[in-house]
């Protein structure tokens, strides 16, 4: 029997969470602030009331195309998510209904990856893209990107197919269903929610990285991220450009986020609870 909750606990972990959320989400808030302000109020020091300007976002938008680095940063991050799911299903569906002995270290092993410090292998991919002749273009990052997020995209998948009751696959195949059927008809509807999220964890991530988007980019496929760092010069910080240009930046996520956190919420914890 589950134990009763008193009003009075109820309100004290309300006020808690409350608390966590406002630190955890004031630096994003202070960012918005921040790009309402002139430049020179930016830099006088900590203040929570803005003059209320736009002339930084007018100024950032001139001074750099904000749609362009937006409809790159949209076309990579779904790019390379449809690519890194196109790989990631047939892999994490072996693993999970076929298993071998050595599954376990494949598993293993992909996580390890993530441990390696980006900058160990800038070098040599900086030197494949050039020789490839894939600096600079959208089709080179959107690989690379795939390829960074492509352990966590099998790992979520392959938690998520665990969780499916493998009978029911068999007798999918008694019914006659070949080895595509049996992954887009079945297993593809039931694993629904925990794809959903995978795909907006990637969408995400792929939207952040900023390391190998600085590094393998100048203009052409340049994303977000690479139109924050230009405000960021030797001549200084402009400390007004840079919250206007990360607010713009970070925006679009905030909202699909905002609009999409039942469904990853609903698929972070697919088969936490049964």
């Amino acid at each position: 029997m589950a134990r009763a909750v008193t009003t009075q606990h109820k309100t004290i972990a309300t006020a808690a969470a409350w608390i966590v959320a406002l630190l955890i989400f004031f630096p994003i808030l202070y960012t918005i602030i921040t790009s309402f302000k002139s430049e020179q109020e930016a830099i006088q020091g900590f203040a929570l009331i803005p003059s209320a300007t736009t002339e930084s976002y007018a100024e950032v938008q001139a001074q750099s195309g904000y749609f362009k680095f937006f409809l790159n940063s949209v076309i990579l991050s779904v790019g390379s998510t449809i690519l890194a799911l196109v790989i990631a299903i047939p892999a994490a569906w072996s693993m999970a209904f076929s298993p071998t002995k050595r599954t376990k270290d494949i598993l293993m092993w992909m996580l390890s990856t993530k441990m390696m410090p980006a900058v160990a292998v800038l070098f040599p991919i900086y030197l494949i893209f050039r020789d490839t002749g894939l600096l600079d273009s959208r089709i080179g990052l959107t690989v690379m990107l795939m390829l960074i997020n492509l352990p966590i995209v099998i790992w979520m998948l392959y938690t998520y197919f665990r969780e499916i009751p493998g009978e029911i696959l068999e007798a999918a195949r008694m019914d006659g269903a070949s080895l595509w059927n049996e992954i887009i008809y079945v297993l593809t509807p039931m694993a629904v929610p925990g794809m959903a999220s995978t795909m907006l964890l990637n969408i995400i991530l792929a939207w952040n990285e900023a390391f190998w988007t600085i590094r393998l980019t100048t203009t052409d496929a340049a994303p977000l991220t690479a139109f924050i760092s230009s405000f960021s010069s030797p001549q200084g910080l402009f400390w007004a450009k840079l919250s206007a240009a990360s607010t713009l930046a970070i925006a679009p996520i905030l909202i699909m986020g905002w609009f999409s956190q039942k469904q990853l919420v609903r698929g972070l914890t697919f088969g936490a609870v049964k």
